[in-house]
């Protein structure tokens, strides 16, 4: 259960909620006071975290990748942050 130990605390607690609204979208948007796409589109985002967990092994890498997920940063910013961290691993050996 690595996978869902690294999520934050918000994350967390969503799929608690979910998990006692039975998998229902539907009632967990109604708990949150949001509409069903929103619900969604959270599930999908956390999907994805959840699968970047998984197969990225770099934590730093991870943490840029969720900060995308969570719109902090742009994926072209992203990029650019993990290659000049991947040269700094690079040139430091």
């Amino acid at each position: 259960m690595e996978w869902f130990s690294k999520l934050d605390d918000e994350d967390q607690c969503f799929i608690k909620v979910l998990v006692l609204n039975s998998g229902s979208l539907k009632h967990t948007a109604k708990e949150y006071g949001v509409s069903y796409p929103t619900i969604r589109l959270r599930l999908d985002r956390l999907q994805e975290k959840i699968k970047i967990n998984d197969s990225v092994q770099d934590p730093f890498e991870t943490q840029i990748m969720h900060m995308v997920l969570d719109e902090q940063i742009s994926l072209e910013v992203a990029k650019q942050i993990i290659t000049a961290h991947q040269n700094s691993g690079r040139n430091s050996s």
